[in-house]
């Protein structure tokens, strides 16, 4: 009972942290106090993981060298009560800054890749912001407990986001369409799974947490941990979002990067993988240095999209992918019956499943 209490204390105080972003005057919209408790968490995450590491070399007689450096690991400025201008003063002028130009491993390109080319949103109140790093410095993030309220949490918060900011829609697939289509499709461990639009990763979180029953040994985890998961997505918010969702559902150093998909010539494929799992952006127009990339020209994102996943399935029996697409996109003609041919004639297309009318409301209008 006393670990109960001490779950739904630590949620509300996370509820707490949300309610004073919203009422700060520079998070005052639902994407906006996400985003910004997101990369709070990100960073206090990710200082947990370094102390882990540095506390192994040590154990291991060998130098540690930090992803992130002082004096802008978490430690160095959150957990120390500097005065509210001065806090602000700092994340503006030197902690943004620094993270905008790390690089030099796949890490600390991801971590560039969360602040880098956008305006990252900060509180314009230093007292609002201390108050949220107070919470957030109540979290023990080497605790999976703490861990796992939070991931309950941030959960929920994106599923609020879809439902109120129609915007956010395109970046959230519903849970239980998710769920079908993982269980459906059935990935394994040792199998790679890639979701070109990966959004917040709702197809990638639900494939770790179906493959992680079958863990049976170390090896299994490491494998999971760090040759399983990859996604792709090209808007800067979700990127973020999505990578703390994987962190925060027990995927450490997820590759999930911020990338235009489509940008990829097709014709020049490195990388397949055995699982594709996704709802890629549907209704959207793409330009002509986009489609020069693909066999079949088309400004039809969705159909660029199941072009790009078609190249990057592995060549192999037992290869498969679980998508949403739109309603008719293998009945209409033109480009769309060219992908249908090749569709059909190469791969074999299993299970087409209808989905009911107001499926993915209040999303999209699908």
């Amino acid at each position: 009972m006393e670990i109960l209490q001490t779950k739904e204390t630590l949620a509300n105080e996370i509820w707490q942290a949300c309610d004073i972003l919203r009422r700060d005057n520079n998070c005052g919209g639902i994407m906006e106090y996400i985003e910004h408790l997101a990369w709070l968490l990100f960073l206090r995450f990710l200082d947990a993981q370094e102390e882990e590491w540095e506390a192994q070399a040590e154990l291991e007689g060998r130098k540690y060298e930090p992803i992130i450096e002082p004096p802008y690991r978490w430690r160095d400025w959150a957990v120390k009560d500097l005065p509210a201008d001065e806090l602000l003063s700092f994340i503006h002028g030197k902690l943004i800054p620094y993270l905008q130009n790390l690089g030099g491993d796949p890490l600390r390109e991801t971590i560039r890749s969360v602040f880098a080319e956008r305006n990252v949103i900060v509180c314009a109140s230093g007292y609002n912001l201390k108050d949220v790093l107070q919470i957030i410095n109540s979290i023990d993030f080497h605790s999976q407990d703490d861990i796992f309220t939070v991931s309950q949490v941030y959960e929920e918060l994106l599923r609020r986001l879809g439902n109120e900011n129609r915007m956010a829609g395109e970046f959230y697939t519903p849970r239980p369409v998710v769920r079908f289509i993982v269980e459906l499709i059935n990935p394994k461990i040792g199998e790679t799974v890639y979701d070109p639009a990966c959004g917040t990763c709702g197809f990638l979180v639900q494939a770790y947490l179906h493959m992680k029953k079958y863990e049976k040994t170390i090896e299994d985890y490491k494998i999971l941990q760090e040759k399983t998961f990859y996604g792709q997505e090209k808007k800067p918010i979700p990127a973020l979002l999505g990578l703390m969702n994987m962190v925060l559902h027990g995927v450490t150093c997820p590759k999930v990067y911020r990338k235009n998909t489509l940008e990829e010539n097709i014709r020049e494929v490195s990388e397949r993988f055995d699982v594709i799992l996704t709802n890629p952006p549907f209704g959207g127009k793409e330009g002509r240095h986009i489609q020069q990339n693909f066999p079949v020209k088309s400004n039809a994102t969705e159909l660029l999209f199941l072009q790009h996943i078609m190249r990057k399935l592995k060549l192999k029996d037992g290869a498969r992918c679980g998508m949403v697409v739109p309603e008719g996109t293998l009945f209409r003609g033109g480009a769309f019956a060219k992908v249908k041919e090749e569709l059909l004639s190469e791969f074999n297309l299993h299970t087409i499943v209808s989905l009911p009318p107001g499926t993915f409301a209040p999303y999209s209008d699908v």
